[in-house]
């Protein structure tokens, strides 16, 4: 018998001081059996960095919502849709390979991976000549003790804010507080 994914509730207070939106986002997160809470901490955090997007590029007439992730590897951890069906903007967390991420630039008008833990310094020197010709592409680098710092944050039932400001993310909840400060490779 298969085991079912594990349900997370997080209401979400975003100031992007730095883009100028400011939202509350009510959100269901289902972390699939093999996730760890890290990777889904990271997942949310990609949302909030990528939050202001909403109006940026869809002038507030999208959705920004979590995909299949680990469940579905053809769909993204995280995509931003506008109202005609277009995805926008597709998010990956971890480390993803090559072939995955050129099929997604395909797809999106705008993709990001978000890396974190400690072989992700590995894992860029072993792919970025692959990704060199990814035009669409951003790759972003979260430190491996900011990532493991949001495992604390972690709850079923979550009441977390949001602040960027000068590009460093503060995630704070009832458990603490984490800043992230994300440093983009490509």
């Amino acid at each position: 018998m298969a085991l079912k994914s594990t349900i997370f509730k997080a209401n979400l207070q975003i100031a992007d001081i730095d883009h100028g939106y400011y939202a509350d986002h009510a959100l269901t997160l289902a972390r699939h059996p093999s996730e760890t809470d890290e990777r889904m901490m990271v997942r949310l955090v990609a949302l909030a960095l990528n939050a202001h997007e909403l109006v940026d590029t869809c002038n507030g007439d999208g959705t920004l919502a979590f995909g299949a992730g680990l469940s579905d590897p053809d769909d993204p951890d995280l995509h931003l849709t506008d109202f005609t069906g277009r995805k926008r903007l597709w998010v990956e967390v971890g480390q993803p390979e090559d072939k995955p991420l050129s099929k997604a630039c395909s797809q999106a008008d705008a993709v990001r991976v978000y890396a974190y833990g400690p072989a992700a310094e590995v894992w860029w020197r072993g792919i970025e000549g692959k990704l060199s010709r990814l035009e669409r592409l951003q790759v972003w680098r979260l430190s491996a003790d900011s990532a493991q710092a949001l495992v604390e944050l972690a709850e079923r039932s979550m009441q977390l804010q949001a602040t960027v400001l000068e590009g460093v993310l503060t995630l704070s909840g009832e458990r603490g507080s984490v800043s992230l400060e994300p440093v983009r490779w490509k």
